[in-house]
């Protein structure tokens, strides 16, 4: 699994279908009819476009309570199934890095995400190998000060979830999965040509975590220096900031256990007007 998928806009919501493993589709020149169909974004209405504020909208599971759980507890046991199954869909952050002494890697990572355009900032929570080990991708990051991400779309999610396997880190996973490097403009770690949008980044701060006493996850944020997107998703918004077609990008997003998101339906809500608008 990803322990190592955006919105065109602040106004739109998005909602994800599942795709276990075995039932996602290699994009490839004879892809599947099928594999194209589940590909294609439609535009729907809101799920309750009559509602008016205040108009209760209340959970369908109203009376059956909450299952409580402390995460200091003993009892409440591995955390890691109800993270990743509950927080999603969670974009991936598809990472490439260089060791100190040259040799590439590239892992994907779901516990990520963009912070902030300005400046462009990104994070992503690295945890450690079981027994404390720490992961290729933060030992080279630590080095370099230098990664780049890149984005997963549908028609190379079965490469890129091939790199996540546990390689000796001698290993170049990038030539392992079939996939394709491009140089990078600024820092040194390569591009992934399969994927139609990178960022190229520089360490700003790596916070270590632990948990009783015993250093389990770094949350590497990085400043984005470079932009890349393929001109077949280029699609500026109607005042000429830079955006992607998101129908074209095909992301996708991990949910729970070995299950990926694909985006196939985009709903738009407005922002409520401001009092006495």
């Amino acid at each position: 699994p990803t322990g190592r998928l955006p919105r065109r806009g602040p106004n739109l919501a998005v909602c994800c279908r599942l795709i276990p493993r075995q039932a996602r589709h290699i994009m490839s020149d004879g892809h599947s009819a099928k594999a194209s169909e589940a590909s294609k974004l439609i535009k729907v209405s809101p799920p309750h476009p009559d509602w008016t504020p205040p108009q209760p909208q209340p959970s369908p599971f109203t009376g059956s309570g909450f299952k409580s759980l402390d995460p200091a507890s003993k009892d409440t046991g591995n955390l890691y199934a109800l993270c990743i199954s509950a927080v999603v869909p969670r974009p991936i952050a598809f990472t490439s890095t260089l060791s100190a002494d040259g040799v590439q890697n590239l892992s994907p990572f779901s516990y990520f995400n963009i912070l902030s355009h300005k400046p462009p900032t990104v994070a992503i929570g690295i945890c450690r190998k079981p027994g404390g080990a720490k992961k290729d991708t933060i030992v080279n990051i630590e080095a370099t000060g230098e990664f780049v991400v890149n984005i997963i779309s549908d028609w190379f999610v079965e490469a890129a979830n091939h790199t996540c396997g546990d390689f000796p880190s001698e290993d170049n996973e990038m030539e392992l999965a079939g996939l394709t490097p491009l140089p990078s403009h600024i820092v040194k770690p390569p591009r992934v040509a399969e994927s139609a949008f990178h960022m190229e980044c520089k360490v700003k701060q790596i916070i270590p975590l632990e948990d009783d006493g015993q250093p389990t996850t770094e949350i590497v944020m990085g400043t984005v220096v470079m932009f890349h997107v393929a001109e077949g998703v280029y699609a500026p918004t109607p005042s000429g900031s830079p955006a992607v077609d998101n129908a074209k990008f095909q992301a996708v997003g991990r949910m729970g256990a070995n299950d990926y998101g694909r985006v196939t339906e985009l709903f738009e809500l407005a922002r409520p007007a401001r009092p006495g608008q």
